[in-house]
């Protein structure tokens, strides 16, 4: 028997929806999240709550909003090592600014907005050293910023004299207040996190800047033909990048209490494994800011239910080494394949 010529298979009309999604970069980062997630649902009593989503989210808190800034320098083909060192030098810089002064306590009293506000302008100066050595310097980033990580290291350690500031003033802390949504409690920093990646997701989407970013991770010398001051773009990249680790800084501080000068040690690699996680590659010019909120709750969610499931720390970061590595396997087969 031969089919009619009007014979259809039951899944056309399927085949170029799943075609569509597979196409949207965030889509697989989604599925994965879905995957992880449905996992310690099932594997770890009292995963699926609402205060272990809340958990998820405020654990999301730094690591996401760094993971914005090395975004931006991603997607230009380069890199930031020094991420969480330069977000620890803006914690200690605002918190000893603002702390209380006299009774043995070395924090310096100052006006708690200008102590925000001149710790967000430490991690900036950082990013725009970086981008400055990088363009002027033809320096390559992984090089510059692993000095600077180095510079940032010292400098946390020697403006704090390796103290922890607390009993720090409400504005410096009041974000990592909290709300409540159906009995569950969100913390103000949460709304904080999501908006700036509202806000990059426009910039990088909508505008020419955004445009000229992912153009310059793809070919450098075409937008320069195009116009575009290449050095002061990439600059600027770096800046914004300071800016979101500053920001990261300011949350970290809301949500713990206190001025760390120990924090932030391996957030530069959770930073990094949240971005390539999210379909960011690493070569530039590819990828999206939805991907790196997704591969931000991805890391915390693998924490949080590793922790749930009692396993010790050290296999934790075990696994998110072997997801970056499997991440960015993934990134070089799917270029293999593109140019094939």
């Amino acid at each position: 028997m031969t089919a009619t010529p009007n014979a259809e298979p039951a899944s056309k009309g399927l085949t170029p929806l799943l075609a569509r999604l597979f196409r949207v970069q965030a889509f697989g980062p989604f599925i994965a999240l879905a995957v992880v997630y449905a996992f310690f649902a099932l594997k770890a009593d009292g995963f699926a709550t609402g205060n272990t989503f809340s958990l998820i989210l405020q654990q999301t808190l730094e690591v996401g909003v760094l993971a914005i800034g090395q975004t931006l320098i991603i997607l230009t083909a380069g890199i930031d090592l020094s991420c969480g060192v330069v977000m620890a030098f803006g914690t200690v810089v605002m918190t000893k600014l603002a702390s209380p002064s006299g009774q043995g306590l070395s924090g310096l009293g100052w006006n708690p907005w200008i102590s925000i506000v001149v710790g967000i302008l430490a991690c900036v100066a950082f990013g725009l050293l970086n981008g400055v050595l990088v363009t002027n310097f033809k320096l390559p980033a992984f090089i510059v910023t692993l000095g600077t990580l180095g510079i940032a290291t010292a400098a946390t350690t020697i403006y704090s004299n390796s103290e922890t500031f607390a009993d720090l003033p409400r504005e410096l802390t009041f974000l990592g207040e909290t709300f409540r949504i159906n009995g569950t409690a969100f913390t103000y920093g949460t709304i904080v996190m999501l908006a700036l990646f509202a806000v990059t997701w426009f910039v990088l989407n909508q505008t020419a800047v955004g445009r000229h970013v992912y153009a310059l991770g793809d070919s450098p010398e075409s937008v320069r033909r195009s116009g575009v001051h290449v050095s002061r773009l990439l600059i600027g990249v770096y800046a914004a990048a300071g800016l979101a680790y500053g920001i990261a800084g300011y949350l970290l501080v809301a949500r713990t209490g206190v001025g760390d000068p120990a924090a932030g040690g391996t957030d530069n690699l959770d930073s990094i494994t949240a971005v390539v996680i999210g379909g960011t590659s690493l070569f530039g010019g590819r990828g999206t800011i939805v991907g790196t909120l997704i591969g931000a709750l991805i890391v915390s969610v693998f924490r949080a239910g590793l922790i749930q499931m009692g396993i010790d720390s050290a296999y934790q970061v075990l696994i998110t080494g072997i997801l970056v590595i499997l991440a960015v396997a993934a990134d070089q087969f799917l270029r293999s394949r593109v140019r094939t």
